[in-house]
């Protein structure tokens, strides 16, 4: 599908790996036909199937005030390598309605599903009413899929009085059961945004409680299949089908810890590292209820992107992988040093950084938020280790840090409206204040950060580690920590903005146990955290 031979020889003969070569060939392939949209051979619009194709279920996001994206992808035997389909283009009808009977429906059509991106079927319905409920489903031969509830966003101009929405983060398959999404599912919610690690690309490994299908993942037909086994998830599929998705990814959508076209391990052949890159995107756009403008371009996806609810909330959302500068230190812990505070040193990539600082300058939002992946507070990590103490992350912000405090100040003398950072990776829940330098406590609170704990990475919690005194007294600028499994709720009126981090107690037994276990609230035009 992808011209790897020649990229491949392309690197080779110029003796190593050549961003230039990269972006050539992306540009390259950006003038061909949307592969998503071609079809090749004979269009079966009556296929015949073993069984029940929409074992994936249904999925709708990235919505506006007029438009938004419906989602499937056919899949009788999920978890096989041809996922039970055979290799022909399959007519798939779909339809739009403003009631969940479908007596109204006011939209419908019908879109090829290929194998050329594993028959998933992506549709941007445009036309529809602003700050409006919708009810979608699907239809292949003789079988239908799950119907689904979906919303467009208020207009521009408009000024809510409230918008209810999660974010979640990090769900290994392997190490607990997903069971945060069926209080998720029942929270009559206005959006969802997943900031990352929605796969993890681990082989699978014993006497866990549960298991991933086969080796580390390389190949597409290998992160088509594991995309497969976490959709097939119930719990998982059943808050999907609630309401629209906002998504961006971390690192393990792709491989642990990579910075850009830069492997955490060594000695990786940089052709064969953009290639299972390739295969990567590829996978993660298909899973997603993604538009066409997101559709990757061999081993590079443009996920950044803004989500406006009205004039009440506007969200940048980053990606802080795929085009930052590799982690200072060989990503150990360290001081935050010189190559953390080199002016060159950056987690957005010079293009994404002033596509932020635009959209925020031009924001007329109350609520400015960054829905992005790793954590902004200059925390220490010596709260395991004392020895470690006066060390931070060399994968999140702070070894980015001249960037990080470039954009906290940046936040502070554009006197940005109410900025909020939400926050994922981490597998524990945070409150922070943010300031421009969080090691100088006497300076002026900037911004608040929300981080959400895992949904199920790292098994089983706890809401009181034994680490948490030194934690807090290291840390002045951290309100809040745990390290629970759950996911955070938000609520955002006009005047205040309130997250609940709402927890489960055990996520290594499929009835674990789900609590509302702290709230905290940040008042319009006062910036600071605190508990509710």
């Amino acid at each position: 599908m992808f011209p790897f031979n020649e990229i491949d020889s392309m690197i080779r003969h110029e003796g190593g790996l050549s961003r230039r070569l990269v972006m050539a060939w992306g540009a390259a392939l950006a003038g061909m036909p949307a592969l998503a949209d071609r079809v090749q051979g004979r269009l079966n619009a009556a296929p015949t199937f073993s069984s029940d194709p929409f074992t994936l279920g249904v999925a709708s996001g990235d919505p506006d005030s007029s438009s938004l994206v419906l989602w499937t992808r056919l899949a009788p035997k999920p978890l096989e390598e041809d996922y039970g389909m055979k290799s022909e283009a399959v007519e798939v009808a779909w339809e739009l309605a403003e009631d969940e009977a479908f007596k109204k429906v006011v939209a419908k059509g019908t879109k090829a599903a290929t194998p050329d991106f594993g028959h998933a079927v992506h549709v941007e319905v445009a036309g529809l009413k602003p700050d409006r409920w919708y009810w979608y489903r699907f239809r292949a031969g003789d079988a239908s899929s799950p119907v689904g509830r979906t919303r467009t966003m208020p207009e521009s101009g408009a000024q809510p009085q409230a918008l209810n929405f999660a974010f979640a983060s990090c769900q290994h398959y392997e190490q607990g059961y997903f069971t945060a999404y069926s209080q998720m599912a029942q929270d009559e919610l206005d959006l969802v945004f997943h900031l990352g690690d929605y796969i993890y690309e681990y082989k699978g490994i014993d006497k866990r409680v549960r298991k991933h299908l086969g080796n580390e993942i390389k190949s597409l037909a290998d992160y088509r299949r594991r995309h497969a086994q976490y959709r097939s998830d119930p719990l998982l599929s059943a808050a999907h089908a609630r309401c629209p998705w906002v998504v961006t990814w971390d690192d393990h959508e792709f491989d642990n810890n990579y910075a850009s076209d830069i492997s955490e391990e060594k000695g990786i052949d940089p052709a064969e590292f953009l290639k299972r890159r390739a295969n990567a995107y590829q996978a993660y756009y298909e899973a997603m209820p993604l538009r066409a403008a997101c559709l990757p371009k061999g081993p590079d996806m443009q996920l950044y992107r803004k989500v406006s609810f009205g004039q009440l909330a506007e969200f940048l959302v980053l990606d802080t992988r795929q085009y930052r500068s590799d982690q200072p230190n060989n990503d150990r812990a360290s001081p935050i040093n010189a190559a953390a505070l080199d002016p060159k040193a950056t987690m957005l990539g010079g293009r994404q950084k002033t596509w932020l600082k635009e959209g925020l300058s031009a924001s007329k939002a109350l609520w400015n938020v960054l829905a992005q992946q790793v954590m902004m507070g200059m925390a220490t990590v010596g709260r395991q280790d004392p020895k470690l103490e006066g060390t931070f992350s060399m994968d999140q912000w702070p070894g980015y840090a001249h960037e990080r405090m470039e954009l906290a100040r940046f936040l502070a003398e554009r006197k940005i409206a109410n900025p909020v950072v939400l926050t994922g990776d981490i597998h524990s829940n945070w409150v922070n204040d943010l300031r421009v330098d969080d090691r100088k406590p006497e300076s002026p609170v900037v911004a608040a950060e929300f981080v959400g704990t895992s949904i199920s990475s790292g098994g089983k919690g706890k809401e009181k580690p034994e680490y948490l005194d030194r934690l807090l007294s290291a840390n002045p600028f951290v309100k809040y920590h745990t390290t629970e499994r759950g996911y955070v709720r938000c609520r955002v009126t006009p005047a205040r903005w309130q997250s609940d981090y709402v927890m489960v107690d055990d996520v290594t037994k499929p009835d674990g146990k789900v609590t509302n276990r702290a709230s905290f609230v940040v008042e319009a035009g006062r910036p600071g955290v605190n508990r509710a």
